[in-house]
């Protein structure tokens, strides 16, 4: 079972797990470093949850998802025409303001992530905003039925660096809001397009 498999057949419990939190603060950080009515990528849109605030906020946002039943239930909880695609699919020449990867990069491994950047370069317009959060440390392996890379501010800095396609604006930790899970930290990252 890959994630995408996993997403499919857990989607229900994973959209009623995800649809409320609150990611407001890391939003304001976001949104902060673009222009009112500016076009987001929801990467790996999940429940559609973060979407639909940038939706109601005004932006013209475009989800995105691999998993078809993730897919489905974002389009009911949105209103919004979803893409079900893969990020190895993507194909966008210079079309976003902003791309919105809130832990949907951290199921990719870590040889795959500097082509799956590249591709976020060339979707994004000039010095275009991108935002990513992983699990907090060193860990890259299957947790349960799903793979994890996680990073820490080092590694996520040298892997842009060799990258070469994004500047970093800034990189801080915070706390995981969900109940029962203080003991996960996130790297919060936002970097801004060469």
């Amino acid at each position: 079972m890959d994630s995408i498999d996993y997403y499919n057949k857990y989607a229900a419990k994973e959209f009623e797990e995800t649809v409320n939190q609150d990611m407001s603060k890391i939003m304001k950080e976001f949104t902060d470093l673009l222009e009112e009515g500016d076009t987001i990528l929801d990467l790996g849109c999940g429940s559609g949850r973060d979407s639909l605030t940038f939706y109601d906020l005004g932006y013209d946002v475009t989800p995105l998802d691999a998993s078809e039943e993730m897919c489905k239930l974002a389009e009911i909880h949105t209103g919004l025409e979803v893409l079900k695609m893969t990020f190895e699919e993507m194909d966008f020449d210079n079309v976003f303001d902003g791309i919105w990867a809130c832990a949907s990069l951290l199921h990719t491994p870590k040889k795959e992530l500097s082509d799956i950047l590249t591709k976020i370069a060339r979707a994004l317009n000039d010095r275009g905003i991108l935002y990513m959060s992983y699990k907090l440390g060193d860990f890259e392996g299957f947790r349960g039925k799903r793979y994890f890379t996680d990073y820490t501010a080092d590694s996520i800095t040298e892997l842009l660096r060799d990258n070469g396609r994004f500047e970093i604006v800034k990189i801080w930790e915070t706390e995981d809001i969900r109940t029962g899970h203080s003991d996960v930290k996130w790297l919060n990252v936002l970097v801004r397009k060469r």
